[in-house]
């Protein structure tokens, strides 16, 4: 289906950019709103997407584009996946179908796709951090009148970089509004003491009409000196709020930013009118708006979690669209999650922990029957790593389930809290490798390179769903710092519940004999070098092929007999190359002065954009297709 072919309404057809939002008079936004919201609902529901998080922001994008002079005042979305109304609204409304797809448009905010796109936001917390950075970059170039807006929102002001932000923003004055999306939701509801404080702060709704009425009738929008009354009544409403509501002190405040709100963030009219306020007030300020994560969509209202990236559904009623064809195959990260809670129960110093993913990855599996054991600690991936050190110094045996591509904000706690300390945490990379729609922020790439380095540290991954098993039973038999990472998706046997058995660690296998040419792959890559093989046979090409599961310690015994044997040398990973498994591979040889022509196979010295996996891994050249190419290359 292209963008031809749904249907847009009246006032969405003119809209091309912002100016044209400009024109339309004030009591036309909620219509625009209304119809950005249905062409949102009508594209996803065939090119699946992020829904809810889009759903949940339309009025206030709108009201944004509206108010502010963008491009030139700079909006900046954390987390991306809420942009899907600013996209639309800056000038993609009719390549919006390809969002997220092969040569089509990112899912997320990419600065070089579009002007509009003040920041690039894959991951979260990022937002106040650049919008500070720009702030501070104006006043010195002399841009007293440019505008900076930061949208964070879904959970993301749980990750501590957004307090490094506040910190020091507080003590500038450029022209900064931090807008707080709070819709009591990451991609799980959210938790900890952060959310409770929001669920709390609407106590004080009667504070802030009254402030907000004084405020009003005392011209609050003029750019008043110090000595003047405004001035005077501003620090005695502080005074007043320190008395009344003691106890109860505001944490923005308490950053040096002018608070205001909760607001409701789906009433345009009241959203223009508040912005149009706060861009004329100097100095650091919060608005914090209250939406609803799916908003407009009664299924998606009432189930966020499922509505947060459906897949296929209807988009009239919402209903999921049956999948035809299911796959036998148990997805990787629920084999992690019903693995994980089968060695808990026989094992209670088992604990397990997730930075703000317990359903992506699984883990919720052993939050439902033991919740007491399990700890979403909100999108906070090196305090992650440091409280699973923290638990592993008293004896437990913390699981700690990081997406790859997260991890990575997390490396000097895997080196300073863990390795060093050599402290028995199991560190689950989740989505490794290739993942697709997401693109570039979200490939898991980079873990062998950057963990690779460490000492101390043990690093594996499994090829199929049994070696996954064998590998977390290993893991919690292993009194070190223990690495697995497994990609995004199916496995390939239906019967995946085998008894676990503990490997030996730094020990690879030989899966098929050959000549001449041997073919070393590295967990999961080792699908696509089986399938060349076998492919192979067929030509009258005999190459051998060796699975490696774990990448350090290195199986230096094996790759002895396989360089005595062979000549030439494949190695096939799904991470980057420069720094992996063919490094190694390649350094061992150089280091034992062996004589033999090697080839690596993997992911190349770039960002690798959107596409489906298989797209992707034929791009990059390592799939048994580039196997065998390879091959044949005398």
């Amino acid at each position: 289906m292209s963008n031809n072919t749904i249907q847009q309404g009246e006032i969405l057809r003119k809209i091309n950019s912002p100016e044209d939002v400009k024109k339309l008079r004030h009591d036309q936004l909620p219509q625009l709103s209304k119809e950005v919201r249905q062409y949102i609902i009508d594209v996803v529901s065939h090119r699946p997407g992020h829904l809810g998080a889009s759903l949940g922001t339309v009025e206030l994008t709108v009201a944004l584009h509206y108010v502010f002079n963008t491009p030139y005042d700079r909006v900046i979305w954390d987390v991306g996946h809420q942009a899907y109304a600013h996209k639309i609204l800056t000038g993609r409304k009719d390549i919006f179908n390809t969002q997220r797809t092969y040569g089509g448009i990112s899912g997320f905010p990419k600065m070089s796709e579009s002007e509009y796109d003040a920041f690039g936001t894959g991951h979260s917390s990022t937002s106040i951090s650049a919008a500070l950075g720009m702030s501070v970059a104006s006043q010195l170039k002399g841009e007293k009148d440019r505008q900076h807006i930061a949208v964070i929102g879904d959970g993301a002001l749980t990750g501590g970089m957004a307090f490094e932000a506040l910190n020091q923003a507080g003590a500038e004055n450029g022209n900064l509004l931090v807008i707080l999306n709070d819709n009591g939701i990451a991609i799980d509801k959210s938790v900890g003491a952060l959310n409770r404080y929001f669920t709390n702060i609407t106590a004080s709704r009667s504070y802030n009409r009254f402030k907000n009425k004084i405020w009003n009738l005392l011209g609050g929008n003029s750019h008043s000196r110090k000595s003047s009354p405004v001035h005077f009544i501003q620090v005695f409403l502080g005074a007043l709020k320190s008395f009344l509501f003691r106890g109860t002190s505001n944490l923005f405040e308490s950053f040096n930013f002018r608070y205001f709100g909760p607001v409701d963030g789906h009433d345009i009219k009241e959203l223009t009118k508040i912005l149009n306020r706060l861009k004329h007030i100097q100095g650091p300020k919060v608005l914090h708006i209250v939406t609803k994560k799916g908003k407009g969509l009664d299924v998606a209202e009432k189930d966020p979690i499922l509505y947060h990236a459906p897949g296929l559904f209807d988009s009239k009623t919402g209903q999921l669209a049956p999948v035809e064809n299911a796959s036998p195959y148990l997805r990787f990260q629920d084999v992690f999650g019903h693995t994980l809670l089968e060695l808990a129960t026989k094992n209670q110093s088992i604990v397990g922990i997730t930075p703000a993913m317990p359903s992506g990855c699984s883990m919720n599996i052993m939050m439902d029957k033991m919740p007491e054991r399990t700890f979403d600690v909100g999108i906070a991936e090196q305090h992650a790593v440091t409280f699973a050190a923290g638990l592993a110094s008293q004896g437990l045996k913390p699981f700690c389930n990081i997406y790859s591509s997260f991890m990575q904000r997390a490396y000097d706690q895997v080196i300073h809290d863990v390795a060093l300390q050599k402290l028995p945490v199991v560190l689950c990379l989740d989505r490794a490798g290739i993942v697709g729609e997401d693109g570039p922020t979200h490939h898991g790439v980079f873990d062998l390179a950057y963990f690779r380095p460490i000492p101390d540290l043990i690093i594996s991954a499994p090829m199929h769903e049994h070696d996954l098993r064998n590998l977390m039973f290993t893991a919690e038999e292993t009194d070190m710092p223990f690495v697995i990472r497994y990609p995004r998706g199916k496995g390939s046997i239906q019967d995946w519940k085998n008894k676990m058995k503990k490997l030996p660690v730094g020990k690879a296998r030989c899966l098929k004999t050959g000549e001449n040419i041997a073919i070393l792959s590295f967990g999961h890559a080792g699908i696509e070098a089986a399938k060349a093989c076998e492919q192979l046979d067929f030509t009258g090409k005999n190459a051998a092929h060796y699975n490696f599961i774990f990448l350090k310690p290195l199986d230096e015994e094996m790759l002895h007999e396989i360089c005595k044997n062979f000549s030439r040398i494949i190695t096939v990973e799904d991470g980057v190359i420069k720094g992996g498994f063919g490094s190694a591979v390649a350094e061992f040889i150089l280091e034992n002065k062996y004589n033999i022509h090697i080839q690596a196979l993997g992911v190349p010295d770039h960002f690798v954009e959107q596409g489906s996996i298989s797209q992707l891994t034929h791009d990059c050249g390592f799939d048994a297709e580039a196997i065998i190419r390879m091959i044949n290359k005398e």
